[in-house]
């Protein structure tokens, strides 16, 4: 893993992740209904779903890594046109996210906020298809497939921690931005973007 990908993977990684999708909009909606002490439970909910999704996910691709080359490159082809078309369906909708929040509710428990962003992370099952997809277009098959998954899935855990603190702290002005049409605009096609690019560059290097 050369210092060039894993920084490349951090920048489509971050693209990817601040769309708000499910779980970032329980985020944004659960700290704005039951306020600032909301964050830690569903930050920590956010990180366990991930983590769990993500072992499972990597665990599978690493026994393909470890099975065949080419039976490998053959998925890693397969995830790049996959991106490529979740990009290109993501470019071509007009649907905006919608929040449906109260500006007032009842106290929550911090196990029920948990066991809420906990069950729409890992629940999702875009989420397991999405890691077995990306994290190939960043792998060398000739590296040690162990390492790669390690530090590429800290990298990820990390920023999908950070990405779900920073929503939490910025819920109001996040609420307020994420309603109009612009800005849900350049969500969609800044995601479709990368997507489509992360799948690009690897049917480029394959061609080459």
């Amino acid at each position: 893993m050369s210092i060039e990908t894993w920084l490349a993977f951090i920048i489509a990684a971050s693209i990817i992740l601040v769309i708000p999708g499910p779980t970032i909009l329980l985020v944004i909606s659960h700290s704005i209904r039951y306020g600032q002490n909301a964050a830690l439970p569903l930050i920590a909910g956010v990180a366990a779903g991930d983590l769990i999704a993500m072992t499972v996910s990597l665990a599978g691709l690493g026994v393909i890594m470890a099975t065949s080359a080419t039976l490998f490159m053959i998925f890693k082809v397969a995830g790049a046109v996959y991106l490529i078309y979740l990009g290109i369906k993501m470019w071509r909708s007009h649907d905006s996210y919608q929040l449906d929040i109260q500006k007032q509710g009842t106290a929550k428990s911090r196990k029920q906020l948990f066991s809420n962003a906990f069950l729409v992370t890992v629940l999702n099952p875009k989420a397991s298809i999405f890691f077995i997809a990306f994290f190939p277009q960043f792998m060398n098959p000739a590296a040690s497939h162990a390492i790669q998954l390690l530090g590429y899935g800290a990298t990820f855990m990390i920023l999908a921690i950070v990405n779900a603190a920073l929503y939490a702290m910025f819920a109001n002005r996040i609420r307020r931005f994420l309603r109009t049409p612009v800005s849900a605009k350049v969500f969609h096609r800044g995601g479709a973007a990368a997507l489509i690019g992360a799948g690009l560059v690897t049917l480029s290097a394959r061609q080459s």
